[in-house]
């Protein structure tokens, strides 16, 4: 059995394919999750919801707390790192983690960043050593074996790879450098383009990115499917 780790960003409730000015990365996370189930139901789902319900953004009190050790914590250090702490178990404990973050201002929503700041954990999710030779700090995660789908869209277009202002996204790129320095370097996206144009263009890459989408979990599924066939 596998663990999915579901998470929300999106300021916006419900997916665009229910509500008229729903979430494109809602539509996709959901669509990803159900055709994952459809085929290993017996799958966990943990749902995490940043957008709605943002974590608490770290403060001077919070890095003071996770930079003592934890045999010499007071109970107000615990108390301020409880939320973190919980994020952080409900990574570790997935084996896929399918992030809907929706381009705001060329980066990722606030209440993503706060989760970022959560869970990119030192003792839990990376290591530091001043004292270590070399770099002083390492990832933790490295043998988890994790997979990361950002699954996004943009108001704008041309943000890919080699096009016109791959330069201005700051999203992937960004979510890529976060997990990859606690150890999460398999990462797959896909994302909806053309959000503020409303045409046809939008329903294009809409049904492109709902292919993309089957066309990964199909992807992703095969090993564990083939696996499970020859037990």
């Amino acid at each position: 059995m596998a663990e999915l780790l579901h998470i929300d960003s999106s300021a916006r409730p419900g997916g665009s394919d229910v509500n008229r000015h729903g979430s494109h990365t809602r539509r996709l996370t959901a669509r990803f999750v159900a055709r994952w189930r459809a085929a290993r139901p017996r799958d966990g789902v943990i749902y995490r919801d940043v957008g709605l319900n943002p974590p608490t953004p770290v403060t001077g009190r919070w890095i003071h707390s996770a930079f003592t050790k934890p045999a010499l914590r007071e109970p107000w250090m615990r108390e301020t790192l409880a939320e973190s702490d919980a994020l952080v178990d409900e990574l570790l404990a997935a084996d896929v983690i399918v992030a809907g973050v929706p381009m705001y201002n060329f980066g990722v929503p606030a209440q993503f960043k706060a989760y970022i700041d959560n869970i990119v954990r030192v003792g839990r999710t990376f290591g530091f050593d001043r004292t270590r030779k070399g770099d002083p700090y390492w990832p933790l995660l490295t043998e988890a074996n994790k997979t990361l789908v950002v699954l996004s869209s943009r108001g704008d277009f041309g943000y890919g790879k080699g096009q016109r202002i791959e330069h201005m996204n700051h999203v992937e790129p960004s979510i890529r450098t976060a997990f990859g320095y606690i150890g999460i370097t398999h990462v797959e996206s896909v994302a909806i383009e053309y959000d503020e144009f409303a045409d046809e263009r939008l329903a294009a890459s809409i049904a492109q990115a709902e292919a993309e989408v089957d066309a990964l979990v199909d992807r992703l599924l095969e090993p564990r499917l083939a696996t499970a066939r020859a037990v």
